[in-house]
């Protein structure tokens, strides 16, 4: 990645030694990337909620919140992707960083050489899982959309004893009359009436009085 395109990235790194973060930093702004530091997992969390970075780098063994214990946190409240910092560069340890939904490891001490591969390689993993996750959120917006407007064009044919065809491009051709999207237009006649059918429930309440 070129430096004026790493710029933007910001780097969190979680380490309790200073001189591996501040070894980590240098590097990593170096190859054009903006860092921050935390030397504890209570200070990371100050930082991201200050604001979220593109990775973390998360030391697995840290006195009070672990490595470990603040990937599930980070996990259940942010969408930052993380990779852990290991002394362990076996199996097992690949394993364990995966169960926690990392997307890679770096093994102590690290290798300056390795260090950027392994780290852009998991940069690229964490770029795919959020295209993916758009992609999802997308899809699932899409759905709803057409179950709303399959929703109100069931409901112009039932009120206007029309055929589905005719109830669409007439629902279509309002949407585009008044320059919105047929699911916006859909999604309203949907809430009206549901405010009809309110109505139509509290004058039949007043009338039986």
């Amino acid at each position: 990645m070129s430096p004026q395109a790493a710029a933007k990235r910001l780097i969190l790194i979680v380490d309790d030694d200073q001189l591996l973060a501040e070894f980590l930093s240098v590097i990593l702004r170096s190859a054009g990337y903006d860092t921050v530091q935390a030397h504890s997992a209570d200070q990371a969390l100050r930082l991201v909620a200050e604001r979220e970075p593109d990775m973390a780098l998360l030391d697995i063994h840290m006195p009070g919140m672990s490595g470990l214990e603040l990937a599930k946190q980070l996990n259940r409240e942010t969408s930052v992707p993380f990779m852990f910092l290991s002394g362990r560069g076996d199996a097992d340890a690949g394993k364990q960083a995966a169960a926690h939904g990392a997307v890679g490891f770096l093994v102590k001490p690290v290798d300056e050489k390795q260090l950027m591969p392994a780290f852009e390689a998991g940069l690229a993993r964490a770029d795919e899982i959020r295209q993916l996750r758009r992609t999802e959120l997308n899809l699932n917006a899409a759905l709803q959309a057409g179950r709303e407007t399959s929703l109100a064009v069931g409901l112009l044919m039932c009120k206007f004893q029309t055929d589905r065809n005719t109830a669409f491009e007439v629902l279509r051709d309002h949407a585009r009359s008044s320059r919105r999207k047929v699911n916006e237009v859909a999604d309203q006649l949907l809430a009206a009436e549901e405010i009809l059918n309110g109505l139509h429930a509290a004058f039949n309440a007043r009338l039986r009085k």
